[in-house]
Formats: C-alpha cells, structure tokens, sequence
C-alpha cells in the first residue's frame, strides 16, 4: 500500500486485475473512492466520506457549472489573493471553504441570500467557532465574487458573527510552565521546543523552521510564515541556556526521532505527549506558550507596541487583551491597598467614633 501523497487515511494499491484503486479506511470501515485523486470531485468526495456523509456521483459532476459557487471557488484558489496567502492560512481556508462547497458548490453565486447565509450559520450554531469560521470564509468569497462583477452586493453584509465564551488557546500559567521545566530539564528535545516557543513567543510553524543559521550576535532571525513578518529577536538568558546544551549538525533545532525536520501538525501531536507526560491538562498546547509569553511581556509593564515587535502580531488587537490584563490586576492591587492599608483603618475609625486622630493641625 502506498500513500503517495493521498490524505491520511487513504492509501492506493493494485487489485487482481492490474487496476490502481483507491481507498479508505475509517472506523473499521473500507471506502473505495470512484473518483480520481488530483481532481475537484475527489476533493469533494473525500471531504463527504471523512464526515461520514454520503456522497452521490453525478454525471458530469466534475465539470464545473459556471456561475455557481464551485465555479467562484476555482476562480479564487487562482486568484492574486489566494496566492499572497501563507501556506499556513491557504489550510485553514481551504478547509472551511471545500465544506461550503461540498454542499453548496452546484448553485449560483448570484442567488445566495442573506437568509441563505444565515440558515448556514445557524446550522453550525452548537459550535460557534466553526459557525463564525463559515461565516468568515463566504464573506471572502462574496467579496471576491464583487471583485469579479459576479454579483453586486455581499449577501453577508449585517450578519452577526455568534458570541462565544471561549478565548481561544488556553494561556500557561507559572504553575504549568514549572511543571513542564521540572518533567523536561535542560538537554531533552522537550525542554528544547518548550523553551523556543516560550521565549521568542512564535507559533509552532515557525518554530519548527529555525537553526542555528538563524541565530546571530545573540539574537534570532524569524521570518513568520503566517504572515511574512521578519522579526529579530533578542535570545533570552534561559533559551541560551537550553541551546548551548543543544549538540546538532541538523539544519533545524528540532528534529523527529529520525531525525527529519517537523510538520507542523506532527510537532503538535508530539508535544501534546510531552505535555501529557508532564501531567498537564488537556487544555495546555504549544500555542498557549506564545500566549503565556505575551502576558509575561504584559506583566513586566511592555506596551502593546512593544509586544508585538517580539510576537509579530499583525494588528495590535489581540495583543490589547494581555496588556489590558495585566494592567487591570496592578490596578486591582492597587485599590485594594489604598483601602486596605492605615490611612484606611484610620479614617474608618474616624468616621466610627470621633475619637481617633490622624496628626494633622486643624486649621
């Protein structure tokens, strides 16, 4: 069985009869796919059997219909725009957007509605984030579809994204970050990821990337993948700690056990064990450390501006929220020693029975 590049949990082979066939495996159930690897429909009907859904053939289904949502799909995908986008994102987008059109791709652009668009987001309403992620990549797509002179209005326009609770990644605490340092010292490739993320405060993505060819009078040379920025960041005094330990003729600091560079997801799935191996919940993931870094930063009294020139936020929004935490808990401490302290006690006792002075001269 080969993988050949085929999407996890598809493998080709050659049957009795000399045929390549192509097939699934999910569950304990085998598929066998009726479509060709490499073309729109086994997009589509790959995206329909790893959901568990059931996906109907159709004559002529591989011929895109024009005008319609698959034929604005095609477009985009060969668009200046999606070819700006980082690898990184074009994933995240295209995961969502192939969903959308699975099960809208044979209709026309120009009939969407905004109570078309609504009923899709209402429909994913128990998981808000995929809702708003939905919500998210038709505007896009509506908003190219204008660019393009499919249609004149964006049938999104005025529709709410659904509120959520959620801040997303957990953010480590000093406690979680002891406990990992204290299961993975200094030396361990655990340690070694632990300490990049943590002090450059990157995301995974870029993590996986750098080497010593990075690093020059004490600083590290990133250029993030997600959105281009190059970043020169000072190394802090621990992470040069971890990687003067660090004895490597690879390009990268971080290897597989075979000694092969990462992928993002495989760097996940590895450090979610060493996570688990430390004891830590569920909820602690490689990108709460570029978090967990940010609110240090936010602590010791940085700005948002000064945040992001180590973080490489894109917009200052995000990094608002660590700042904004941090200032809130100094000023919180703050109040409550202003209420807690003598000069309170006093003036309470003041107030209280009359009789209580505080030393200064009527005048």
């Amino acid at each position: 069985m080969k993988r050949n590049g085929l999407p996890k949990g598809v493998t080709s082979f050659r049957d009795r009869h000399g045929k390549i066939r192509i097939r699934g495996r999910r569950k304990g159930v085998t598929y066998y796919f009726k479509s060709r690897p490499g073309t729109e429909e086994f997009t589509l009907e790959y995206l329909a059997w790893h959901e568990g859904r059931e996906h109907r053939l159709e004559i002529g289904a591989s011929r895109t219909k024009p005008g319609s949502v698959s034929a604005l799909v095609v477009k985009f995908y060969r668009s200046a725009e999606w070819a700006n986008l980082s690898d990184a994102t074009k994933a995240t987008y295209k995961g969502i957007i192939e969903r959308f059109r699975v099960e809208h791709g044979h209709k026309p652009v120009a009939r969407l509605e905004r109570r078309h668009v609504r009923d899709i987001v209402a429909k994913k309403a128990k998981t808000p984030a995929a809702a708003n992620n939905m919500l998210r990549m038709i505007r896009v797509l509506m908003r190219f579809a204008i660019e393009e002179e499919w249609r004149r209005d964006d049938p999104t326009l005025g529709i709410k994204s659904i509120r959520t609770r959620s801040g997303g990644f957990h953010t480590w605490t000093e406690d979680e970050i002891a406990r990992f340092e204290k299961r993975w010292p200094v030396g361990t490739r655990e340690r070694l990821a632990f300490s990049l993320l943590l002090h450059t405060a990157q995301r995974r993505g870029d993590v996986i990337h750098m080497g010593r060819q990075h690093v020059r009078d004490g600083k590290i040379r990133v250029v993030q993948h997600k959105t281009g920025a190059t970043l020169s960041i000072p190394i802090h005094p621990d992470l040069k700690a971890v990687l003067d330990a660090h004895k490597s003729d690879h390009m990268t600091f971080l290897t597989t056990a075979k000694g092969e560079p990462f992928t993002a997801a495989g760097f996940g799935n590895w450090f979610r064990e060493a996570c688990d191996a430390a004891g830590l919940p569920k909820g602690c993931a490689a990108h709460g450390l570029r978090k967990a870094a940010c609110r240090r930063l936010a602590e010791a009294g940085c700005s948002a501006n000064v945040i992001a020139s180590i973080s490489g936020h894109a917009t200052l929004k995000e990094v608002s929220r660590y700042t904004k935490a941090a200032d809130q808990e100094l000023l919180a401490e703050a109040a409550m020693r202003a209420i807690a302290g003598p000069e309170r006690e006093q003036k309470l006792a003041n107030r209280g029975n009359g009789l209580a002075k505080t030393g200064r001269k009527s005048l």
